[in-house]
């Protein structure tokens, strides 16, 4: 069964890519043609049926963003089954809220190069 890209998802994805948030749209100019560490990067890539913000592939790292949105219970409670679902599959999942990619960006960086394999 395909796990990427699932052609379903696929007019999502590209609505997504079109109308990042801004948080995503500050991030993705320093993970974009591997300006981090060599590490290629996508954007809104679809996992199972979920789609994650970024995505390094030869990492099997997910980066999240997370806004004002994800700060009740249901979304929690959302955020948890899907990191679940993504860890059960071998993905590391790394989660910052939107604030601290701008505030500390550095910090955002250099804990996602912290979290590549050596």
């Amino acid at each position: 069964m395909k796990k990427h890209d699932k052609p379903r998802l696929r007019n999502r994805r590209k609505e997504l890519r079109q109308n990042l948030t801004p948080a995503e749209a500050f991030l993705w100019k320093y993970l974009q043609h591997k300006k981090l560490a060599g590490r290629k990067f996508r954007r809104q890539h679809s996992i199972g049926n979920y789609i994650v913000d970024f995505y390094c592939a030869s990492e099997r790292l997910i980066v999240e963003l997370d806004g004002e949105v994800h700060n009740n219970s249901v979304a929690a409670e959302k955020d948890e089954r899907r990191t679940k679902y993504l860890e059960n599959l071998n993905y590391k999942v790394i989660r910052f809220e939107n604030k601290m990619v701008f505030d500390h960006l550095t910090s955002v960086l250099q804990e996602i190069e912290d979290n590549f394999k050596k």
